[in-house]
């Protein structure tokens, strides 16, 4: 009994050595192979990218809105926000009540201004009458007087006198009559045409308000995708301002809704200015869609603004970022106005270098650094760097072609030379 509790408790010590062996091996190995990411060194061409964040806008666009000289309206009838349309589809109508009130009252101005003036003339009618009744009777009274006034030799002087006097009063009261008459027809003139020039203004306001009332119904000019504009009077005390809404109350002349021209699209984005040195008009870029993820399209960079806006709501100190315009190469139709797109913009290009990843190379004692790998170690080694961007780095020399080398700093490297 002894003898086999002896030989137990050997093959139990037996067994423990083994494990701890097992172990010590499977550490030694682990620390042998450290888990890092790895790249190989390629020969290729370098680009160097810029990334920005950009909205799809049309060319060119047709905003409609409430019609200029009506007043304040409010809106009975909006189409919706991505609603396609077709020339001639009524898009926005406002309410009429106040227009048509506004007609009927100068309908009756009108007419009671076109009485006015059938009573003006009327009267003008009277007075001319009357004037011709004055002048006749003022003639007739001259030629009588003549006919008194005859040679002195035939008749007594004081006879003559008196007849002289009547004929001399019979003129007088003629020369009256005729500028009463003149006097007349300049105040029946002068009262015809006020009635007439006011006739003619409620005329004006009544075409006005029939032309208002014509612009009640805003149609569609051009085919497109309707695109709702925001309200600015909507917005609370901190803004946030909503869109155009059945029901809201437009102000004359305002931007209601706008029907892109979707056969020209542009792409909008900011360009910060740490990057406006690198991007130029004519590179090209790759556009990538967030609501259409199965591809990407081609575009060119058209526009930038020559001048830097500050964005103060971006951070303190403020940004300042340049306006970027690229023109979208392949279109299609899935692309609507208002969709958000990451774009990539090839700002440098180097063929047949050394290329590595960006995030490979590192700064040891300030030099440029790779971890090649050896064996189960990385060994660091320095590199001359010929252009650095965001995603790779072209390399002059201190690599070679299918080198392996590491993607991030190992915990504990190999040193060249200094074991």
């Amino acid at each position: 009994m002894r003898t086999a509790n002896g030989r137990g408790r050997v093959l139990v010590v037996g067994a423990s050595v083994v494990a701890i062996g097992a172990a010590a091996w499977a550490m030694g190995v682990g620390r042998s192979r450290p888990n890092v990411p790895t790249s190989v060194v390629t020969r290729g061409e370098f680009v160097d990218i810029v990334e920005l964040r950009g909205e799809i806008r049309p060319v060119r666009s047709v905003v409609l809105g409430a019609p200029t000289q009506a007043g304040e309206l409010q809106i009975i009838r909006l189409v919706k926000s991505g609603t396609v349309v077709k020339p001639g589809d009524v898009v926005i109508e406002f309410d009429s009540t106040g227009l048509r009130r506004a007609q009927l009252e100068r309908r009756a101005d009108l007419k009671q201004a076109e009485a006015e003036i059938e009573r003006e003339l009327a009267q003008a009618r009277i007075t001319e009458e009357a004037s011709a009744t004055n002048m006749m009777k003022a003639r007739f009274d001259v030629d009588r007087a003549k006919l008194d006034v005859v040679d002195r030799d035939f008749i007594a002087r004081l006879d003559y006198e008196r007849a002289k006097l009547a004929l001399d009063d019979a003129e007088q009261r003629l020369r009256e009559a005729e500028k009463r008459q003149l006097a007349d027809q300049a105040a029946v003139a002068a009262r015809v045409a006020g009635r007439l020039r006011r006739r003619d203004r409620v005329q004006q306001d009544l075409d006005r308000i029939d032309r208002a009332l014509g612009a009640l119904e805003i149609r569609a000019s051009t085919p497109g995708t309707v695109s709702v504009m925001p309200n600015f009077r909507s917005g609370g005390m901190f803004g946030g301002a909503q869109e155009f809404r059945e029901g809201d109350r437009a102000w004359a002349g305002a931007g209601i809704l706008e029907l892109p021209d979707v056969s020209a699209i542009r792409l909008t984005s900011r360009l910060e200015e740490s990057d406006r040195g690198r991007v130029e008009v004519g590179q090209a870029g790759t556009v990538h869609l967030d609501a259409v993820p199965d591809r990407d399209y081609r575009a060119t960079v058209s526009k930038i603004s020559l001048l830097a806006r500050v964005d103060f709501g971006s951070s303190f100190p403020p940004s300042r970022d340049f306006d970027l315009e690229l023109a979208m190469a392949d279109p299609d139709a899935r692309l609507k106005p208002g969709m958000s797109a990451s774009v990539r913009v090839a700002v440098n290009r180097l063929t047949n270098v050394l290329v590595v990843p960006a995030e490979a190379v590192s700064l040891v004692n300030g030099r440029p650094t790779v971890y090649c790998q050896d064996g189960s170690a990385f060994e660091p080694r320095a590199v001359v760097v010929m252009r650095r961007g965001r995603e790779q780095v072209a390399l002059a020399s201190g690599v070679n072609v299918g080198d392996r080398i590491a993607l991030r700093r190992p915990g504990s490297p190999r040193t060249t030379g200094g074991r």
